[in-house]
């Protein structure tokens, strides 16, 4: 029996300390988002480096975690971040972190595609050597608002449009849900609103992941409960571990209140975690269990009837 995967995801929130007291004020950051993203880079590659003393092996960061969650309004400003997912400033602040500390990183940035001049919210992927490996690019855009707050993520960034490359560590066949061989195991991405469309993990779980990694910045009654729900369900349907990672916290100026509860689960429930680093949340992940008989002497992906679904 080889040993677990350890694994970390981050829980944090925007690390950029003066930012401006009202929503009203926030075009006095013009000028400035190159040294916001420098102090989220600079936050993170910090977690990076706790992660790694505590042993993990691949670590997942938030979505959008070089920058506060800015959707939950409209602002041109925003638009200024956006960046390269090959050769941007925040991708050449992660390749020699990863490489350094031999550590496999998802790290889901604002991408301007540099062929189309298109935005995407992205999660890029490097692997231990530093190289990056594919990316995954967030296919369901939400524009709504519950009880606690809105958001208008369509104003910033489009969804998936399929094209994501030609990557040899890819070996998915569905152009817009990728699947990452990496060193330790075979790696999909489902970003936030991905994660409520039944289609997205049977797909990733259809093309070989056996880790799903779900970035997400989500708030409100609804979200809370459906977070504590949807993801040990995937993994039993499935038979897959899943990892969700949520800010947590309030981010100044909007002040709009992330619940966190990041955590990992697998076909058997939650899993026990290391939550003593502050930002991070660790977990062991027995792949080999993967390879036996569910507990429950189910066979869903060998008993399902096929084409007789809507």
């Amino acid at each position: 029996m080889s040993r677990p995967l350890r694994v970390a995801l981050t829980e944090t929130k925007n690390a950029y300390a003066p930012m401006p007291p009202t929503v009203e004020r926030l075009g006095e950051l013009r000028g400035k988002l190159d040294e916001l993203r420098d102090a989220n880079i600079a936050h993170h590659l910090e977690l990076l480096a706790s992660a790694a003393e505590a042993g993990a092996q691949l670590v997942g960061f938030g979505e959008l975690f070089a920058a506060p969650y800015f959707a939950l309004g409209r602002d041109p400003l925003w638009i200024e971040l956006a960046e390269d997912a090959l050769d941007g400033p925040t991708v050449r602040a992660l390749r020699p972190a990863a490489r350094a500390h031999g550590m496999i990183l998802v790290a889901p940035i604002y991408e301007l595609c540099a062929e189309t001049g298109q935005r995407f919210n992205t999660a890029v992927v490097i692997d231990e050597r530093g190289e990056v490996i594919g990316k995954y690019r967030k296919t369901h855009i939400p524009r709504g608002e519950n009880e606690a707050g809105s958001f208008d993520e369509r104003f910033y960034y489009e969804p998936s449009n399929g094209e994501l490359g030609d990557w040899p560590a890819n070996v998915s066949k569905n152009p817009y849900f990728p699947v990452f061989e990496t060193k330790y195991a075979r790696v999909g991405v489902a970003i936030c609103y991905d994660r409520h469309f039944d289609g997205v993990l049977r797909t990733l779980a259809h093309q070989g992941a056996v880790l799903v990694l779900c970035p997400a910045v989500t708030f409100g009654q609804k979200s809370r409960r459906l977070w504590e729900q949807e993801f040990p369900v995937d993994a039993a349907r499935h038979h897959l571990f899943v990892g969700g990672s949520n800010r947590a916290g309030a981010e100044p100026p909007w002040d709009q209140e992330y619940f966190g509860g990041s955590y990992f689960c697998g076909p058997n429930g939650v899993l026990p975690a290391d939550r003593s680093r502050p930002g991070l949340v660790i977990a062991d992940l027995d792949l080999d269990a993967l390879s036996e008989p569910d507990s429950s002497g189910w066979s869903l992906h060998k008993d399902a009837r096929p084409k007789i679904y809507d």
